[in-house]
């Protein structure tokens, strides 16, 4: 029965594996509460980018990674990415708070070079316009705001590369994590007890990450 249901999985990823190329996806589904291994490159880590199941997902509980793919187990089932190599991105970055709720002025020299909120510190949001803006060489923060702020270059605007955010729902309540993000955020690694869900109890906007019902991560964002 084992040899039968190794061939089939197996199998199943061969075809996986040719579906999904282009998007690096390997989906792998623990059935039955069974421990399944399912091969992907894992040289620069690996991201669980979709759970697809009811049961939860969590690193090195319900899923993990060694040096041939990965691994799930306890009904996990969900998709995965392996990340690319990266080389190491250098920033230019400012931090700014707004303390009782008062507007706070940061001075910076910008000379018309792009900023952009990297990570908010405060529980209070930080909304571009609304609570953080910037002048003509100043960066302010006010209603509570507290912040990293990253300076771009003038000409070629910032460099590329991922970056962690933690996000976490206390009490079950909805949370925004403020960051800007320009091209997506994936569940890098859950935290919590409690199931994250995209766009159950997870999901993100242009203006950062929102999490509920629990669901404590981090997240890697784009």
């Amino acid at each position: 029965m084992a040899g039968m249901a190794a061939g089939a999985c197996a199998a199943w990823m061969a075809w996986a594996g040719t579906a999904s190329a282009a998007e690096g996806v390997v989906r792998c589904e623990s059935d039955d509460l069974r421990r399944v291994h399912c091969p992907m490159d894992t040289g620069e880590g690996v991201d669980l980018v979709r759970q697809l199941s009811g049961n939860a997902c969590i690193r090195e509980s319900d899923w993990g990674v060694d040096g041939q793919g990965v691994w799930v187990a306890r009904g996990c089932r969900a998709e995965f990415r392996a990340r690319a190599a990266e080389a190491v991105v250098s920033r230019s970055m400012i931090r700014c708070e707004s303390s009782s709720g008062r507007t706070r002025s940061c001075a910076v020299m910008l000379r018309g070079a792009p900023v952009r909120l990297l990570r908010q510190l405060s529980a209070l949001p930080c909304k571009r316009n609304e609570s953080w803006g910037v002048g003509r060489n100043e960066i302010w923060a006010s209603r509570g705001c507290k912040g990293e702020f990253e300076i771009g270059d003038r000409d070629s605007g910032f460099p590329p590369g991922r970056r962690l955010v933690t996000c976490e729902s206390k009490d079950r309540l909805k949370r925004s994590c403020g960051t800007t993000i320009d091209h997506g955020a994936v569940l890098h690694r859950q935290l919590s007890g409690m199931d994250c869900v995209e766009g159950r109890s997870w999901g993100w906007g242009a203006e950062g990450i929102w999490v509920d019902k629990g669901c404590r991560a981090e997240f890697s964002v784009e």
